[in-house]
């Protein structure tokens, strides 16, 4: 296949059977919706917890067959691989969490559910395309540049330092301020939370594996996902829909730090046509890809940003500087190699995705409703 030739846009996936984990979930019923528009045959596996379902999610894509199990479940998950072509692992417990004491449920759902997944594909002889739902937080702190010392890697912020409200980390060489810039792939992997640890360990687990069956594995890393289906009132979702739920609640979003936290926002469908174009184009891909706009925003850019698209802004932001553990100062990436790749990039406006954002449905929405309604 020649350079050209490999630059194509995808194909459309048309006849394969994919099979997607957690496809019930935000990110992955968006994955399974773009993949039954592309003509493909998908299998859902996704155990519909309650903590994480509160009610039976509407947005069941009917193109799509549900096996109702956990991805920890390896008879089931031998059963749903059969005549699968390519696998798409999005099932996993994300968010920092709320303390240490959530370390079990991390592992168990993340590792060890990748594992079992992994001995189903191994006793199935499963040999198609692996992608994986990682994430931005494998990097720890983003990357940094000291005018006197060049590219540094800062260690983790002191806790004297945050609560004296200095939050940019300074150059571990001579203390000088530090300027953020896009991470690449190749950026060292440096996790700082037990999320973030076991993300890793979710990539070196298929890592291992492709190695040793020879199937191609991609591992894209999602940067600030935000969109129609976040969960709803939960320390375990994203800062948007946290910031969204104040919002609805009629409360200011509370701006950790001062607000000046560098992220990149990315919309759900942008992420789910990255998922598409992985497990479709017909030339094969392996390795890791940012999955990110390219365009970062500050975190209180953000929550002024969905403020405003709320209701005008009526409800400001209020900036606490408090310091959430386990947090990074400044992340975002470089998606230069997707896009060379994978003929990936993101399509929707910050602005545009803000609006959207502010009125569109969130999960648990209705069961709030009907529970005030109740009262």
């Amino acid at each position: 296949m020649d350079a050209d030739e490999r630059m194509r846009p995808a194909g459309s996936g048309r006849g394969s059977r994919i099979l997607v984990t957690g496809g019930a979930g935000f990110v992955g019923s968006h994955v399974v919706d773009a993949l039954v528009a592309a003509g493909a045959e998908v299998i859902v596996v996704d155990d519909l917890r309650p903590d994480v379902h509160p009610e039976p999610p509407e947005h069941l894509n009917p193109g799509a067959t549900l096996v109702r199990a956990p991805v920890h479940d390896v008879d089931a998950m031998q059963r749903a691989l059969r005549g699968a072509d390519a696998v798409c692992h999005q099932a996993a417990k994300v968010g920092l969490g709320v303390d240490v004491g959530d370390i079990t449920d991390y592992v168990r759902q993340n590792d060890l559910g990748t594992a079992s997944l992994l001995l189903a594909m191994h006793r199935t002889r499963f040999r198609g395309r692996l992608v994986l739902a990682s994430s931005m937080v494998v990097y720890g702190e983003g990357r940094y540049r000291c005018p006197d010392h060049g590219q540094v890697r800062p260690g983790p912020r002191v806790p004297a330092r945050l609560a004296a409200g200095e939050f940019e980390p300074p150059c571990p060489a001579c203390g000088r301020p530090l300027a953020p810039e896009a991470v690449p792939e190749d950026a060292p992997l440096e996790p700082r939370s037990v999320y973030a640890a076991t993300k890793v360990h979710q990539e070196h687990l298929c890592e291992a594996f492709a190695r040793e069956t020879g199937i191609p594995f991609v591992a894209l890393r999602y940067h600030n996902v935000y969109g129609p289906r976040m969960p709803r009132d939960t320390p375990y979702a994203g800062v948007a829909s946290i910031f969204r739920s104040a919002l609805v609640r009629g409360e200011p979003p509370r701006v950790f730090e001062d607000g000046g936290q560098l992220r990149d926002f990315i919309h759900v469908s942008d992420v789910a046509r990255a998922n598409a174009l992985a497990l479709t184009v017909p030339w094969e891909v392996t390795g890791p890809y940012n999955v990110a706009s390219g365009t970062p925003r500050t975190v209180g850019e953000m929550a002024l940003a969905l403020a405003e698209a709320f209701d005008g802004g009526r409800v400001r932001p209020e900036v606490t500087g408090r310091v959430r553990p386990g947090d990074v100062r400044h992340v975002f990436a470089s998606p230069e190699r997707a896009a060379r790749v994978l003929g990936f990039r993101a399509e929707v406006p910050f602005d545009a995705g803000m609006r959207e954002l502010a009125r569109a449905p969130l999960r648990g929405e209705r069961r709030a409703a009907e529970v005030t309604i109740g009262r």
